[in-house]
């Protein structure tokens, strides 16, 4: 009799037991681990509660893209470093005869133009770029000549077709690039010429173009061809007086100069500017 209440009052035991099951799951970067409250029927009118781990696998997030290039300018970086010395001086009939990846690169300027959502320095290098590669190929098509001067409103020919739309030098010198508000810009495009800043030997590219634009000004400053510096007295490139306005957004002319200049100048000093030379940079 005693044995057959002590099995009946186990069952009873059981029947009413909360039963808490823990499955200890390793941690790991991929995987989350919830505490899930679910509600597990019994042979008794009222629920059992019973807490127990799940575990939901997680697709871990991207990380964002860092140093993304928009646009590949490693063909013409190729074409610069054969056919333009470091002192920029262009070998044209060596160009001419790489014409071919000229005409390809030219191309794929065609068919990828900057976007909006493209970084700045992105836009810069692509603009700066074109105009360069497209004066190379306005000269190409006009070579031999001693001055790009020879060719019939070379800065006003619309030659250039960007996707659907045609442009002329002036109008990615003027429309665009100076638009960027950074004056610097006329120390990276060549007109072809010797007085000119000198043809870059390399492509501009969205990580090199603050750094190589900065080299340039100072470089373009400081050289006695083009520019002859004394404190109280300054003989300066025409390009300072053709584009005066750009130079002076942010105080005159000389806090400007004194920026890149090895001598200081007096903002006293007295200016006048130099004869251009419309020679041919080779």
């Amino acid at each position: 009799m005693y044995f057959i209440i002590l099995i009946g009052l186990f069952f009873a035991c059981i029947g009413n037991k909360t039963v808490l099951q823990d499955t200890t799951i390793p941690s790991t970067t991929k995987e989350k681990v919830l505490d899930t409250i679910i509600k597990i029927e019994s042979k008794k009118p009222n629920p059992k509660t019973v807490l127990i781990h799940k575990k939901e696998t997680l697709t871990p997030k991207k990380k964002p893209k860092t140093n993304v290039e928009f646009f590949n300018h490693q063909s013409w970086d190729n074409l610069l470093q054969k056919h333009v010395s470091d002192q920029g001086t262009v070998n044209y009939n060596g160009l001419k005869k790489d014409f071919k990846i000229l005409k390809t690169y030219l191309i794929s300027l065609t068919k990828n133009t900057p976007k909006e959502d493209w970084p700045k320095s992105d836009q810069l290098a692509y603009w700066m770029n074109a105009y360069n590669a497209f004066t190379i190929k306005l000269i190409i098509d006009n070579y031999p000549i001693k001055s790009i001067k020879e060719i019939k409103d070379p800065w006003d020919f619309r030659f250039i077709k960007l996707e659907k739309k045609w442009y002329t030098l002036n109008d990615i010198e003027h429309r665009i690039l100076r638009k960027m508000k950074d004056p610097r810009i006329h120390f990276g495009i060549n007109c072809a010429s010797l007085s000119c800043p000198k043809l870059l030997n390399k492509a501009f590219t969205s990580h090199n173009v603050n750094q190589e634009l900065e080299k340039l000004t100072s470089d373009f400053i400081n050289d006695p061809r083009q520019n002859l510096i004394t404190k109280n007295t300054i003989q300066l490139s025409k390009l300072f007086t053709w584009f005066a306005k750009d130079f002076k957004t942010k105080g005159s002319l000389i806090s400007f100069l004194n920026q890149y200049s090895k001598i200081t100048i007096d903002e006293t000093a007295k200016k006048s500017f130099k004869k251009y030379d419309w020679r041919l940079n080779e």
